[in-house]
């Protein structure tokens, strides 16, 4: 899909309405570095610039959608990440978040499906991306404080540096976030 005709990091029109739910998208109409303008060289399949150094990491889990399966994303992405470094309260929160995505994809998602589970560490970005066949889209709830679900992308909100989702050529949806470990 070409961006072009666009500021830098803005939605072009055409792609408005599939890519929803990032907080930068809701405050100035950009989004962080996910699609180049006119004369912005990237690598497609990464948004990197040419000549660039490689991500830290850039991986794939598949799980099944079943009850274990946010338990499993969880400890992964932990893992990784702490491989390359990100640890702490970053790290944390990076785990908390991955397996609320992982979470929702086995709730809302068809069960016995498989999850992908995408992790790439780029700096001090860290961005998690988790892919099921459901078709649904998220959002953000406020349920009442007695209710025992649907807080999962209230913390999304919360605790990422963006997030947002997409729609899959298939029919199935990618839920993702960014945690800026610098931030």
């Amino acid at each position: 899909m070409a961006a072009t005709g666009s500021a830098p990091g803005t939605v072009p029109d055409a792609c408005a309405g599939r890519v929803s739910g990032t907080r930068a998208d809701r405050r100035d109409g950009r989004l962080s570095g996910t699609l180049g303008g006119v004369g912005d060289v990237r690598d497609l399949r990464s948004g990197r610039r040419r000549g660039a150094p490689p991500p830290l990491l850039d991986d794939e889990l598949v799980v099944i959608a079943e009850r274990s399966a946010s338990r499993q994303a969880r400890h992964w992405v932990m893992r990784s990440v702490a491989g390359v470094g990100v640890g702490g309260a970053a790290n944390q929160v990076i785990e908390l978040l991955a397996g609320e995505l992982v979470s929702n994809a086995v709730v809302h998602g068809p069960a016995g499906e498989p999850v992908h589970v995408a992790v790439r560490v780029d700096g001090p970005l860290v961005r998690v991306a988790v892919t099921d066949r459901g078709g649904g889209t998220p959002r953000v709830r406020h349920p009442e404080p007695t209710a025992p679900s649907g807080r999962g992308m209230a913390l999304v909100e919360a605790l990422s540096t963006a997030w947002g989702s997409a729609r899959q050529p298939d029919g199935g949806t990618t839920v993702w976030f960014e945690v800026d470990t610098d931030a």
